[in-house]
């Protein structure tokens, strides 16, 4: 699958990225590059492997248990700036996005 330049410019408006012409090519090739990878492992035999064997590896977790969690005012001790018992964070979007 081959992006196009109008398929990265689309992508990068979504995302409020300002891209120049060399970097929409370079974008454009290396997604499609990594989806063309991911498109070509479909094709990858799985017969021979049981569905549920991922589900059977151990893992290195740590055991979930229940702890104290922290307090707000805690939490919030070094935010530069608080809304009640939220963060308060600047506004990066603009209306309608």
């Amino acid at each position: 699958m081959n992006l196009s330049k109008s398929d990265v410019l689309h992508v990068a408006r979504l995302s409020a990225l300002a891209l120049s012409e060399a970097e929409v090519d370079r974008i454009a090739g290396e997604l499609s590059a990594i989806l063309n990878y991911v498109e070509g492992l479909s094709s990858v035999d799985l017969s021979g492997i049981p569905a549920e064997e991922g589900s059977r590896l151990p893992t290195a977790l740590a055991e979930d248990l229940p702890v104290q969690s922290l307090s707000t005012d805690w939490a919030l001790a070094g935010a530069p700036d608080r809304s009640g018992p939220f963060f308060q964070v600047p506004r990066i979007l603009e209306e309608g996005r």
